[in-house]
């Protein structure tokens, strides 16, 4: 059976992805001290989409208060890597954290 929430659920793991590929990569940058702030954001952001989705998936009565918590999350990773978006990494996971902040605001109302 699949979840009515399927493509929240889906783009919450493409944004775990990302971020989880920006950290590592920004880990990699010459500067990495410069790219504390964005590797910190890359793992809470990750970490919260996971939890999420998998709060989602099973139908948590705690979807709701998650999901906000993860929009705002995903926003300031979005915020943080676009500072750095000349590194391909980072242009990818703000994109794809903004996307996913904005379809979890929308989403809110449904959890709650």
């Amino acid at each position: 059976m699949k979840n009515k929430h399927s493509q929240l659920i889906s783009l919450l793991g493409e944004c775990a992805d990302a971020c989880n590929r920006c950290s590592t990569a920004c880990l990699e940058e010459q500067d990495v001290k410069m790219m504390k702030e964005c590797i910190r954001l890359d793992m809470d952001c990750s970490q919260i989409c996971q939890i999420t989705a998998a709060f989602i998936s099973r139908g948590s009565d705690h979807a709701g208060h998650l999901i906000k918590e993860c929009a705002e999350i995903c926003s300031k990773c979005a915020k943080e890597c676009s500072k750095h978006k000349d590194m391909q990494h980072c242009a990818v996971c703000a994109e794809l954290c903004k996307k996913c902040a904005e379809a979890c605001l929308m989403n809110v109302s449904v959890f709650n």
